[in-house]
């Protein structure tokens, strides 16, 4: 992932804030895997999740059972964001039930983990939409924005109530 960190000190002491209260509220199984020495800090979750990353996120049916799909994921300003259409299954579901999970997984060596709700957000107003002209006009060119952003693309970001991070030595793995 290539990009620019966009969180501010108060952005990173939050998240720092919300990743300590999610590994005290962790049960047993959790902290034996995510030990310590594997957790990453608010400044790293930020270095490592720069430019656009994928997640997996779930949403839920009306009769509770999970939905997982693949979303491009941008994390600003301490948060994770998505896209999809505003008449998508995801964004149907989100309206009624917003609690999401996602996780960005890119291997055995990284996993980043949020739970919370999905609020959206005003592509044209916030300031979020510079963050992804800065990803993808690179990517697709300068029209991106014009065909996709201002035709109606759906965005919103996850407001998080527990976050877990994992790193491990990729020499460790093998």
């Amino acid at each position: 992932m290539t990009g620019v960190m966009h969180e501010t000190a108060e952005d990173l002491a939050a998240l720092q804030e919300l990743l300590d209260r999610s590994y005290a509220a962790a049960e047993p199984h959790l902290l034996h895997i995510i030990t310590p020495e594997r957790r990453l800090t608010a400044e790293q979750v930020c270095e490592r999740l720069t430019g656009m990353c994928l997640l997996a996120l779930a949403t839920a049916t009306r009769d509770g059972r999970p939905i997982v799909g693949p979303v491009d994921g941008i994390f600003f300003r301490g948060a994770f964001h998505f896209g999809s259409s505003p008449d998508s299954v995801r964004f149907r579901h989100i309206r009624k039930r917003p609690h999401v999970s996602a996780t960005h997984l890119p291997g055995e060596e990284l996993a980043v983990t949020v739970h919370g709700r999905a609020v959206p957000i005003d592509i044209k107003t916030d300031p979020f939409r510079q963050a992804l002209l800065e990803v993808y006009v690179p990517r697709y060119g300068p029209e991106w924005e014009h065909d996709f952003l201002d035709r109606g693309a759906m965005y919103a970001r996850i407001e998080a109530d527990r976050m877990f991070t994992f790193q491990m030595d990729p020499a460790t793995l093998s």
